[in-house]
């Protein structure tokens, strides 16, 4: 597909991407819509105000509610930029038509190709990854795979969240893509037959419940694990020595992947300003505020990890191309309400 390019924005870019300050834009407004809430993000928004003399306006509120805000005001929307995590919510986003389309060289260069939307409505920007928690002290043998958490051996054993949450939506969606829906069916039953008890709380939690002992094996995104590596998390860093992690399926499709990630409003005001903020969010420089402010893994390639997740070691990250596990997205909640997983 051609690539329509503004030159004079091209240059913009360019300069930002070096890390230069460059001249005021047009019109030197943006407002972003966003779901992220982490007090580290604001470093992001200063350094591209201070860089292109763009003034950044922020709405902020729970993803769902932000697009059924956006879907609503339709063209009237003030909104330019659609800031969100996970695959499944910038999937719903691109269902109620609040993205539209962007072609930008640079997006397609520094964002690996499975972090893009197919239709480039939105791009991930950070990653993080799902694995398998547990207790050194009582499991000798830890799950090795995502398919091994519902092997009956682990019975009675395993703290996850509901099925209402959106990473492990994400989650199904990716085990339906690569086996199917019938294996996948068996394999959340198995899940649920496992529990130690009713799915409750977020990430944090299921790693309280391993470190107390209400569970021997917990599933939770790395970032929330590194928080208890990098700062006190109350019932969860005193705990830290008795926890191990595997990255799950090293043999296979590798360690599943969730991501933050960005879109343009489909009726943006001050679009050129929105891509020009989206492409800066894939500089070396955004990249690492943007994934070392929230313990996550960058998106664009070698960049360096934050020191805490570090520690979790090097491992071999699933890159089936997000766009089309988010087309079963709708078949992993089917899924979850057949086996009984709350």
């Amino acid at each position: 597909m051609s690539k329509r390019i503004n030159p004079s924005r091209s240059l913009l870019t360019a300069l930002l991407m070096a890390g230069a300050a460059v001249p005021a834009a047009a019109e030197e407004v943006l407002n972003i819509y966003s779901s992220r809430h982490y007090d580290t993000d604001e470093r992001l928004y200063s350094d591209f105000e201070n860089a292109t003399g763009i003034t950044i306006y922020r709405i902020e509120g729970q993803a769902d509610e932000l697009i059924a805000r956006m879907k609503a005001e339709g063209r009237n929307s003030p909104a330019d930029v659609l800031v969100t995590v996970d695959t499944s919510r910038l999937y719903r986003a691109k269902q109620a038509g609040v993205l539209q389309p962007v072609e930008s060289e640079v997006l397609e260069e520094r964002i690996p190709g499975y972090l893009q939307d197919a239709d480039n409505e939105w791009f991930g920007f950070s990653q993080r990854s799902r694995i398998i928690f547990y207790d050194k002290t009582t499991v000798t043998e830890p799950p090795q795979t995502y398919a091994d958490l519902a092997d009956p051996k682990y019975k009675g054993m395993i703290c996850i969240r509901s099925s209402t949450n959106t990473y492990n939506q994400t989650l199904m969606a990716a085990v339906v893509t690569h086996v199917g829906e019938d294996a996948a069916r068996a394999w959340a039953q198995g899940v649920v037959d496992n529990m130690a008890r009713a799915p409750q709380g977020g990430d944090t939690d299921q790693l309280k419940g391993l470190a107390s002992g209400e569970c021997a094996i917990a599933v939770s995104n790395t970032y929330y694990f590194a928080r208890a590596i990098d700062s006190e998390v109350e019932g969860v860093t005193e705990a830290l020595d008795r926890i191990g992690w595997v990255f799950p399926d090293q043999a296979g499709n590798g360690a599943h992947m969730n991501l933050s990630g960005a879109g343009v409003a489909a009726f943006a005001p001050h679009r050129d300003n929105a891509v020009l903020f989206l492409e800066y969010l894939a500089s070396d420089s955004a990249q690492e505020y943007f994934a070392g402010g929230n313990d996550e893994y960058p998106a664009v390639p070698g960049i360096d990890v934050p020191a805490a997740v570090a520690e979790l070691g090097t491992f071999k990250p699933d890159d089936i191309d997000l766009s089309v596990v988010a087309q079963n997205l709708g078949t992993a909640q089917v899924i979850f309400d057949q086996v009984g997983w709350k």
